[in-house]
Formats: structure tokens, sequence, C-alpha cells
């Protein structure tokens, strides 16, 4: 003769308490702790309940995005250049090192400044011209970088501003 479930639990000690189908339909909502715990679920996170009519159990789904809603929301990884900024203070801004994978899995090494904590790359040839204007002009406070070209022809001019 088959064991029902209930009967198997009896030895075991569960965080929780196994009832039936007939136990959870009957006393359930009679509860006031019970209605309070699944008002709270419901309000602290985005997944909806749904009951099994087979075993009386509890599962839980996701709400997953469509991918007309991921496509909507979609924002690409792109990365930010000191060039896509107005002006920078050099004497203020502080340069921190990252590391990246190039399309082959080739680890490289670059410089960024985190401005409102956004992350904008400092090319090496950025920060040698910026060696080169000091040298004529050490009173130096802020730059402006304009960019030309893309990929491996991209240029860069360092622009003082008084």
């Amino acid at each position: 003769m088959p064991v029902s479930y209930k009967e198997q639990m009896k030895n075991h000690t569960l965080p929780y308490e196994v009832k039936t189908k007939e136990e959870l339909e009957s006393d359930w909502l009679d509860n006031p702790e019970t209605v309070k715990v699944i008002t709270e679920l419901q309000e602290l996170d985005a997944h909806t309940s749904t009951a099994s009519t087979s075993n009386g159990t509890v599962m839980r789904e996701a709400k997953m995005p469509t991918i007309k809603e991921e496509a909507q929301n979609y924002v690409p990884q792109t990365t930010k250049n000191i060039a896509d900024l107005p002006e920078v203070n050099i004497e203020t801004m502080q340069l921190q090192d990252r590391e990246g994978k190039d399309n082959e899995g080739t680890a490289f090494k670059y410089k960024v400044i985190v401005v409102d904590g956004e992350e904008f790359r400092v090319p090496g040839s950025v920060i040698g011209s910026i060696k080169g204007i000091l040298e004529k002009k050490a009173d130096l406070k802020r730059i402006s970088v304009s960019k030309t070209g893309a990929g491996m022809q991209t240029r860069y001019t360092v622009i003082p501003i008084e």
C-alpha cells in the first residue's frame, strides 16, 4: 500500500508545516498571518503566485520580459571617451587603471577618468599631448579633446583652455 507524503514526512523536521490540499483549502484564509504573508510577498516582488490543481502546492512564476520589451529597453554597451566631455580639469581628475580584452581575447590595459559615476577612457596619445602642452604652459588647468576618425585611424587633438 502506498504511503502518503505526509506520512513519509512525519519523522522529518521541516522549517514549514506540510498540509494536504484539503487542509490548505479549508483553513489557509482563516489564518490572518497567512493573509499578511501573502500580501507582503506580493508587494515585495514582481512574481505571480499560481496554485497547482494537482497537489495543492504553491509555485512561483517569474515575470520575464518579452523580446520586444527587452529590445525597447536595450542600451548597447559603449566605451565613452574623454573626447565626449566638453572639458576636463587636469588638476583634479584622477586617472584609474583598467583591464579589458580585445576581440581575440588578448588582455590589454587602459586608463579612465570617472565623471558622475561614468567611466571615460583616456588614450595614451592624449596623455602624451598633455605632457607636451605642460612643457610649454606649466600652469595649464583645463583642456578639451576633439576626436577625428574611427578605430585604428582615430586621432585626438588636445586643446588647452584658459
